[in-house]
């Protein structure tokens, strides 16, 4: 990253929202945006954009868990979650609403770098990871279609396996069009023709 990581810092308390973002400046280069009270948090978040949520709540519930979480968007970025208690239930639910950083015993000063660091890295992995399952479950289901596709002109025209995979890749190409999207066209033509 080139300029300042952007954290955005949830926490009621002024006090310890002002020792929080002092805390991170003495980290390295990072721009700090404190945000109180969970009002328009989504709103707020989505305004902000930042790299990092840090989120601070003494004693958490499981809705403003969840709450906490899913206005912070953590699909779309690593959320670091400071809690002073917990129980098997809370932090399951953290987990499970995609928090990078679940920790439990409140926020110290001397730990927070290398819990922004884990977060960052879990984040990015889980993130890798959902798009390396996407690109296979879209691949996986292209290669049904393109199966259908070829049982379909196999048995339109009396041809083996290879003829009907060599016709659509060749209507591909002089369509210049992917082989998956013949197919779902062949597909797609044959159930309004059936």
């Amino acid at each position: 990253m080139n300029g300042p990581l952007s954290i955005a810092v949830i926490e009621n308390d002024p006090d310890r929202a002002a020792l929080i973002s002092e805390s991170l400046h003495a980290t390295g280069n990072v721009e700090v945006h404190v945000l109180t009270g969970a009002a328009d948090l989504a709103e707020h978040i989505t305004g902000l954009n930042p790299d990092v949520v840090l989120i601070d709540i003494a004693n958490p519930s499981r809705d403003m868990l969840e709450a906490m979480a899913m206005a912070t968007g953590p699909l779309e970025r690593p959320v670091a979650m400071f809690v002073d208690r917990s129980d098997e239930s809370l932090t399951r639910a953290a987990i499970e609403a995609g928090v990078s950083a679940y920790v439990v015993d409140g926020l110290h000063s001397d730990r927070l770098k290398p819990i922004l660091d884990a977060a960052v890295s879990r984040f990015n992995m889980f993130s890798r990871m959902r798009t390396e399952l996407e690109t296979t479950k879209r691949a996986l289901e292209e290669r049904k279609v393109i199966d259908r596709a070829k049982g379909l002109l196999m048995k339109a025209r009396g041809i083996d396996e290879d003829e009907a995979y060599a016709l659509l890749r060749k209507t591909a190409m002089d369509q210049g069009k992917r082989l998956a999207d013949v197919a779902q066209a062949l597909v797609t033509t044959f159930g309004l023709l059936s």
